[in-house]
């Protein structure tokens, strides 16, 4: 007998989830992003931050922001991308956040990658310098990458605070240790659905005990779905289990992880939701 898939966990009334990393441009969306966006609002998700990773999905973020008002959208180049990019790419996006202040909250994502070094590591070196300062320029939050790179992109990121916008560091992949240097930069840390993973024991653990006001919850999506999901397209409306979990983690109502987490993701990006 084929073994059902536990249900999604249902909100109380009036409370919300944000997801705060979904790349909602993805070719996985194509055919049927209305119906995700449904069902995402069903499950209580009030807001979407879409993530530019190359100039491309920068632009198509944007787009998607215009034409929903769920979704904020992130300019940015991730690290596997940076071998591609010159001055030029940077001028581009200087003039896409010029002209759509009000759908760009961030910068990013950006940072290192040496799991799969699609770019030599001097070039994402450089290039991450070059975006942080750029993010700096343009007053926008920036949103990190960092995978199997801690060393570097802490020392990276230590050398050039402070950030006055502040920053979170994506689908964080660390230990407590790692954490507390986030922490100190004065970055938040989001989750994602690793945290429900048999052999996510690390995140677990460092889920437990960053403070939930310095904690943002994502997605990913399309990657890294959820148990019991895992394996699948991961999309916005699976975020609960993600939130509940923290909450098993914490000994909290998953409401509280709701509230304290959509808080954080509107204070770091710098928007409200209408109600």
């Amino acid at each position: 007998m084929k073994k059902l898939k536990a249900p999604i966990p249902v909100l109380a009334a009036g409370c919300y989830l944000i997801d705060s990393h979904c790349h909602l441009d993805m070719d996985w969306y194509e055919e049927d992003l209305d119906h995700v966006l449904d069902r995402a609002k069903s499950q209580g998700i009030r807001a979407i931050i879409s993530i530019g990773i190359d100039e491309k999905s920068s632009f198509a973020a944007v787009a998607l922001a215009k034409r929903y008002p769920m979704i904020k959208a992130t300019v940015g180049i991730h690290p596997h991308d940076v071998a591609h990019i010159n001055s030029a790419t940077y001028d581009r996006l200087r003039q896409l956040v010029a002209e759509n202040r009000e759908h760009i909250v961030a910068f990013g994502e950006i940072g290192l990658d040496y799991a799969k070094e699609y770019s030599p590591k001097n070039v994402q070196l450089q290039a991450f310098k070059e975006q942080l300062e750029l993010a700096k320029e343009l007053e926008l939050p920036v949103i990190i990458h960092d995978r199997d790179a801690h060393d570097d992109c802490l020392t990276l990121l230590e050398a050039a605070a402070p950030f006055p916008q502040g920053g979170v560091m994506h689908c964080f992949s660390g230990d407590t240790h790692l954490a507390k240097r986030v922490l100190a930069l004065g970055f938040y840390i989001s989750i994602p659905g690793v945290v429900t993973f048999k052999n996510g024991k690390t995140l677990q653990e460092t889920a437990a005990q960053v403070p939930l006001e310095s904690m943002l919850i994502e997605t990913d999506g399309p990657f890294l779905a959820p148990v019991p999901w895992r394996g699948k397209r991961n999309e916005p409306s699976y975020l609960p289990y993600i939130a509940e979990k923290i909450a098993e983690l914490k000994g909290i109502p998953i409401e509280a992880v709701a509230k304290q987490t959509s808080i954080n993701t509107q204070t770091l990006f710098h928007f409200t939701l209408n109600n």
